[in-house]
């Protein structure tokens, strides 16, 4: 069976850890990837620490996913230290890459003629060009700092800017294209709503359930909704074709529905957002 690309997602940020913004970037990357038959199998959080990003990227790497992504950090700011922390995780030393230059030159020259002034290439905006030696920059469509991408080991880092638009909008250009081409899976899910029947009844249903199809993985969710309580049941799995797919979870839930109804339960399915 052909296994998924694994994914890690290393968010970098002091505002993370203090609770002053949401982690909407890991929120929307893990749906994202696995939309994309991708499997996110850790996401982490460290603070602006030369120290803490190298530790947490050496972790990362021992596990050999297919992908790290670090998220945060590429700006011009002191606390900008995501490749540093690269660098010093790959022993690697940190240098200014021509073709990033010339990328950050090319955003400054467009917005001195926006504004109608001389923005120059100051020290802190090199720094946006300065990547660990053997890196590649991946161009930014909306803002200024580039994207990095490393190869070691067989793993693949991408570094991506902190700014929710600019880490979609890299992300869909650059990297949609790179998983396409690697990986041969497709995602399929299907939610289904359960009522007349209680949680603590219907974990052995699961359980046996999964024991029978274990390609599809099936998790509960307790709701509330206008005063009553019910459970939805999200199944999932990815598979080389979404024909197949969607036979495995249409299987899984005709199993579902048969022993809830046995015991007095109702089932019935949830239309997907979007």
């Amino acid at each position: 069976m052909v296994e998924p690309l694994k994914f890690e997602i290393l968010t970098i940020g002091n505002e993370l850890l203090i609770g002053k913004i949401l982690n909407t970037n890991a929120y929307w990357l893990a749906k994202r990837i696995t939309s994309l038959g991708g499997k996110v199998t850790r996401i982490l959080v460290v603070g602006d620490d030369v120290e803490e990003i190298a530790s947490a990227l050496r972790s990362c790497l021992e596990r050999r996913p297919d992908f790290v992504l670090t998220v945060g950090g590429l700006g011009p700011t002191f606390d900008d230290k995501t490749l540093e922390g690269v660098a010093h995780a790959l022993g690697r030393r940190l240098e200014v890459d021509e073709k990033a230059l010339e990328m950050v030159k090319a955003k400054y020259e467009a917005l001195s003629r926006l504004r109608g002034q001389k923005l120059e290439l100051t020290p802190a905006r090199v720094k946006m060009a300065t990547l660990p030696e053997g890196a590649k920059p991946v161009r930014n469509p909306v803002g200024t700092a580039p994207g990095v991408l490393i190869e070691t080991e067989g793993v693949t880092i991408v570094s991506l800017p902190g700014v929710p638009s600019e880490m979609k909008a890299i992300f869909e250009d650059s990297l949609v294209p790179m998983i396409k081409e690697k990986s041969r899976l497709v995602f399929c899910e299907k939610s289904l709503r359960v009522d007349g029947i209680y949680e603590s009844e219907l974990a052995p249903i699961i359980e046996q359930v999964l024991r029978e199809n274990p390609r599809v993985y099936i998790k509960s969710h307790p709701k509330r909704e206008e005063g009553a309580a019910y459970i939805e049941l999200h199944l999932t799995t990815s598979a080389e074709t979404l024909d197949e797919g969607m036979k495995l979870i249409e299987l899984t839930a005709s199993e579902l529905k048969r022993r809830i109804t046995e015991r007095g339960g109702r089932i019935s399915e949830i239309a997907e957002e979007g």
